[in-house]
């Protein structure tokens, strides 16, 4: 039997082989889950479990018992809680047993004869997910159809049949990894100051474990007609993804779920040069935004890889790339490198190179007489202390697509430096990153020239790059 039938409700306990104070317990059922919730942290390899079952107690003592054998539950986290008759039942003490390294008691004291619904919560690690969406572009490129899904991992030991799942979004920082805790034999555990890791780990996941209502599709599974949804649940520091329904998640397996839907969302296309993000080259961009406007913005999107196809125009779909990103939060544009266009020529001509406004030093100056003519003569050692280094530039694109595009070059300049143009768009990004923005039409191709001006030796006042007009 799976060591998840660990509940074996009440033990059969018969004559002397049994413990004293668990004569009055004859059930022999294991009592099956009534519930199971997992609430998955990433970032932490964490999972807490709560789980809810029904079990028949006598009066007198009722011994429980809980296995974690093969699997990475941390011991220290288990808890049992009554949901109902919480007045007449009470945990007298918890025993773990000497020849069973990796299993607890409960004796359950109770006042009734009758059923109770008991909860047990505890931390395991071996569950994971990811994200991961697809961008669907028309034919047009001007609205996109975008779809996410989320894949659980489940490689815990424990198989886990119609569970209600959350999935956090965020960083939780715990005093201890539960796949370290869960290898750590009973024996050893107060040294590692039980109470106060307990503490910490409880603290850090307060929130989401007494945040909202029992989801609504606990205990319960979706219809088979109705896809399966996931309702999102903020949270001060988290997000938490609510997956409609419930799912089985057996142990050594992963499963994808829908998690995202929204269609004709608008999309602007833009080409980029930014040599210190994308290399020395222009890139086409996919340029969304995670708001209410473009028909997202309901949630944050987590980390995942987007993959992006566009429509042929001959009812099937063409693979442009595939980019992962990191955590989008609500308002914050999705940027997606669809890397080179062979239609769009990006040329960056260097013209002319000199050097101007050089300075002298004087280190020493000697005057010689001749004896002859009783003239002069004067030796002068210098050296250059300063000077401007000048190029110029020509920026040429050649736009062969059937659009009007949009062209964006970012520049960083290292020194002290002038840029110098007559781009009526010019700005500076930051401190050391000219910016400047160009449109050219379809089969057309667009040029102008700009000067960069490095100042040298003694002329250097500070690392900055000043815009100016050419002369």
């Amino acid at each position: 039997m799976r060591w998840m039938k660990y509940l074996a409700g009440l033990l059969v306990m018969v004559g002397a082989v049994t413990l004293a104070h668990a004569r009055n317990v004859d059930l022999s059922t294991v009592p099956e889950r009534k519930t199971v919730q997992l609430t998955i942290y990433n970032s932490e390899d964490l999972t807490l479990v709560r789980e809810t079952r029904t079990v028949t107690f006598k009066k007198g003592n009722n011994p429980l018992q809980f296995s974690w054998a093969n699997t990475l539950i941390d011991p220290t986290s288990v808890e049992l809680k009554f949901l109902t008759q919480a007045g007449k039942l009470e945990v007298s003490d918890t025993t773990f047993p000497l020849d069973k390294p990796q299993m607890l008691y409960w004796n359950v004291k109770s006042d009734i004869d009758g059923e109770a619904t008991i909860q047990i919560t505890y931390f395991t690690s071996g569950i994971t997910w990811s994200a991961d969406y697809a961008i669907i572009a028309g034919a047009d490129e001007t609205k996109v159809g975008l779809e996410g899904f989320v894949r659980i991992f489940n490689n815990s030991g424990e198989e886990y049949e119609d569970a209600s799942v959350r999935l956090v979004v965020g960083k939780v920082n715990l005093v201890e990894k539960i796949a370290q805790l869960a290898r750590i034999p009973m024996n050893e555990i107060d040294r590692l100051g039980k109470d106060v890791a307990q503490k910490y780990k409880r603290d850090g996941l307060e929130g989401a474990i007494a945040t909202g209502d029992e989801m609504r599709a606990s205990g319960r599974k979706a219809s088979a007609a109705h896809e399966k949804q996931i309702v999102k649940e903020g949270l001060s520091e988290y997000f938490i993804f609510a997956i409609e329904g419930t799912e089985t998640i057996p142990n050594g397996w992963s499963k994808r779920l829908r998690s995202l839907e929204a269609g004709d969302v608008p999309v602007k296309i833009q080409y980029r040069y930014r040599p210190m993000e994308y290399g020395d080259q222009l890139v086409r961009m996919y340029l969304l935004t995670n708001d209410v406007p473009s028909k997202l913005g309901g949630s944050p999107l987590p980390d995942g890889v987007f993959r992006v196809f566009r429509e042929n125009g001959r009812g099937g779909l063409s693979y442009i790339t595939q980019q992962s990103l990191k955590y989008i939060p609500i308002g914050d544009k999705i940027e997606l490198n669809l890397g080179r266009d062979p239609e769009v020529i990006f040329e960056l001509i260097k013209l002319k190179c000199w050097r101007d406004n050089i300075w002298m030093w004087l280190q020493d100056a000697k005057i010689y007489q001749r004896a002859d003519d009783q003239a002069l003569k004067i030796e002068v050692i210098s050296t250059v202390s300063g000077w401007d280094d000048h190029v110029l530039y020509a920026q040429r694109i050649r736009n062969y697509t059937r659009k009007a595009i949009e062209v964006e070059v970012r520049r960083s300049f290292n020194g002290d430096v002038a840029f110098l143009s007559d781009l009526p768009a010019l700005r500076l990004f930051d401190y050391c990153t000219p910016e400047f923005t160009v449109s050219v039409d379809p089969g057309k191709k667009e040029g102008f020239t700009f000067e960069v001006v490095t100042r040298q030796g003694k002329d250097v006042k500070q690392n900055r790059v000043e815009l100016g007009k050419m002369k």
